[in-house]
């Protein structure tokens, strides 16, 4: 089924459609081409109304799911089937037990400083995470010695291809270290954390100790996306990038941070090749160096040139 059938085909939909909508602004590296058909649900029913278009398909355009783009490289050519996005709608917070619910598109400095302000400790490590509750429950986004896993209670999940509606617990995901068991299609739409009773003004002090330990060990006002690597186990992906002389190392207009050699910046004309190509290299050399395979942390969607070196790409 075509692109332009499953549009005549979302005759319900109410939220924002358009075709050749470019994703370099959904992204944190604000790269990446357009998209063929971009979608924004103004609500569960539009979610609904998409996956109803596509079970009608036997061969379905290729699906992704945008958080808040923070650990995404969009191919410079752009995505060929269809970006999802939720709209506003799916951002917000509210208590429930046994912590709170947020929406899948919520942004985790606002859940975690909604958290803070009523003393319900857990989630303050997500201060630090520039990502959605979706992006982080796809991936059991973590940080400072925490992850999701560890304060998730369920999720609500569409499955876009499937067309199902489905509340899965925490055991459900299959959740390790940046790896859950959800599929391309699948939408997270909200999750529920458990989470403690603390004083407001103890959760708030830890929560600012990881704000600025942030800011102090990570570039911020550039263009990145986060940690490129995978801590391998028992070390640090930063330090074995910086062991191997790798600070500053650039190609084309994208270069290793020199304040965190697992961030990598995108400079001023830079391209999403010229990321894909500094993350090879950077990989090969530290194999070279230190015999170890990095396993990247961002994803890479679309085309890509030069992927025979173990480079995923969806």
């Amino acid at each position: 089924m075509s692109i332009d059938q499953i549009r005549r085909g979302l005759s319900g939909f109410t939220g924002k459609m358009t075709s050749d909508e470019s994703l370099a602004r959904f992204t944190t590296y604000r790269l990446g081409g357009p998209a063929a058909l971009y979608v924004e649900p103004a609500d569960r029913d539009d979610v609904v109304e998409l996956g109803r278009a596509l079970a009608g398909s036997d061969d379905p355009p290729p699906i992704l799911v945008l958080g808040r783009g923070s650990n995404l490289v969009i191919s410079d050519e752009g995505w060929p089937g269809i970006a999802l996005r939720l709209s506003p709608a799916f951002s917000f917070v509210e208590p429930a037990d046994p912590g709170l619910r947020a929406g899948g598109g919520t942004a985790l400095p606002l859940l975690a400083n909604w958290a803070a302000r009523r003393g319900l400790a857990g989630m303050e490590f997500t201060i630090a995470i520039p990502g959605s509750v979706g992006g982080a429950v796809r991936m059991n986004a973590g940080a400072h010695g925490s992850e999701v896993k560890d304060r998730l209670h369920s999720t609500v999940i569409f499955d876009l291809a499937g067309g199902g509606l489905t509340e899965r617990t925490v055991a459900d995901l299959d959740l390790s270290y940046r790896h859950s068991n959800l599929s391309e299609s699948d939408v997270v739409l909200d999750a529920t954390f458990e989470l403690s009773q603390e004083e407001p003004a103890a959760v708030k002090e830890r929560m600012e100790a990881y704000r600025k330990h942030r800011a102090e060990t990570q570039p911020g006002a550039v263009q990145n996306a986060g940690s490129v690597f995978r801590n391998p186990p028992g070390d640090h992906a930063g330090r074995l990038v910086e062991s191997a002389g790798l600070k500053g190392f650039r190609v084309g207009g994208a270069r290793v941070s020199e304040l965190h050699a697992n961030f990598f910046i995108a400079g001023e004309g830079s391209t999403a090749q010229d990321v894909f190509d500094l993350v090879r290299e950077v990989r090969k050399r530290v194999a070279e160096r230190h015999g170890i395979d990095l396993k990247p942390e961002i994803r890479f969607l679309g085309a890509f040139r030069d992927q025979s070196e173990g480079m995923e790409v969806v």
